[in-house]
């Protein structure tokens, strides 16, 4: 789908709600009720230690399947073997055409880059034991205030702009997450427009149940929600695609930052092909983000965790400030993905 810069521009989403909704905001909204099976869960995962926190990961040998692009088939990192819990995850998050949405577009590559690559020193040094695998988040289906041709409420990035960054990943060896906020667009051709990038062994998955409005509301009007059933659809997804290509297991992260965001929780089935992040998208001071970390992220355990930081929202409200790196892995679980917008 064809898209304006102004358009983006014209609800920036990530400032409206979850991106800039305080931490235990309660949801507004009822999701429809789908059924899954229930599955036997693990618990959350805490951080494990390796020997060299220096050390990147190993270079995988590239799957002979063809993506049918030549311009992503010469993309050649490809990091080798699971990522987590062996790495931790560390990602800017945003959209190139938008500077309002996040570090990824904020700021022009280069310098873009270079603050990456010196926020994961700050966080290496306050865990020298678990490498870094620096990452780009990109929201690469951004929900909008708008219905479009086909009553969507959302807008594609062109493949123009997903290859831009993914090319900005491939040549500083970071993965690259490819974000869906799906409005009230079905989530199973979301995830089919993003399959021939996901061939690639460096790009990964997430869903953001915020802009998911299965009650039909605009987004940005209300908090969205996904059913564990839909989780699994996205699981059932990325492991087909793992399978198909032979690839390392990709990483699917899920924002939540109230209760009503993920419904039933404990259906949420694992896959050996598939890495579950369950990532806490909050913002405001430290005692509410530790809060929600706790209610929403720890007491609900799905596989492994993760936290967001926000270099503008974190300051919105009087006397807060952003959690500093010691801080965050002091939680429980030590969160192996870390996201900062």
């Amino acid at each position: 789908m064809r898209f304006s810069l102004a358009a983006l521009s014209l609800l920036a989403l990530c400032q409206l709600t979850g991106c800039s909704t305080q931490s235990k905001q309660d949801d507004s909204s009822k999701s429809g009720k789908i059924t899954a099976e229930t599955s036997v869960k693990t618990p959350a995962v805490d951080s494990a230690k390796t020997p060299s926190a220096t050390a990147q990961p190993a270079a995988s040998t590239r799957s002979s399947v063809s993506t049918g692009d030549s311009t992503l088939d010469s993309l050649t990192y490809a990091p080798a073997g699971a990522l987590l819990p062996k790495y931790r995850i560390f990602a800017y998050y945003g959209n190139p055409h938008s500077k309002k949405m996040g570090a990824l577009g904020k700021y022009p590559k280069e310098e873009m880059l270079h603050r990456l690559d010196e926020e994961i020193k700050n966080w290496q040094k306050a865990d020298p034991t678990t490498p870094i695998q620096p990452a780009l988040h990109l929201v690469a289906t951004s929900a909008q205030g708008l219905p479009g041709k086909d009553s969507g409420y959302r807008m594609r990035m062109s493949d123009k702009t997903i290859k831009k960054v993914l090319k900005w990943g491939n040549e500083h060896k970071a993965i690259v997450f490819l974000d869906i906020q799906r409005g009230h667009a079905p989530l199973g051709p979301e995830m089919k427009y993003m399959e021939k990038y996901l061939k690639l062994p460096f790009v990964h998955l997430g869903i953001d149940p915020e802009f998911s409005m299965v009650t039909g509301a605009k987004p940005g009007t209300k908090i969205g929600s996904y059913d564990a059933a839909d989780v699994n659809q996205a699981v059932q997804f990325l492991s087909r695609v793992v399978k198909e290509n032979n690839l390392p297991p990709k990483v699917l992260v899920v924002h939540r930052f109230t209760q009503g965001m993920i419904k039933n929780y404990k259906n949420i089935k694992l896959d050996p092909n598939v890495q579950i992040v369950m990532d806490m998208d909050g913002w405001g001071p430290p005692v509410l983000k530790k809060d929600s970390y706790k209610a929403y992220i720890q007491k609900e355990p799905v596989q492994y965790t993760g936290f967001k930081l926000f270099y503008d929202n974190d300051f919105r409200k009087p006397g807060s400030r952003i959690m500093t790196p010691e801080e965050v892995l002091a939680l429980t679980p030590k969160p192996m993905y870390i996201q900062y917008q």
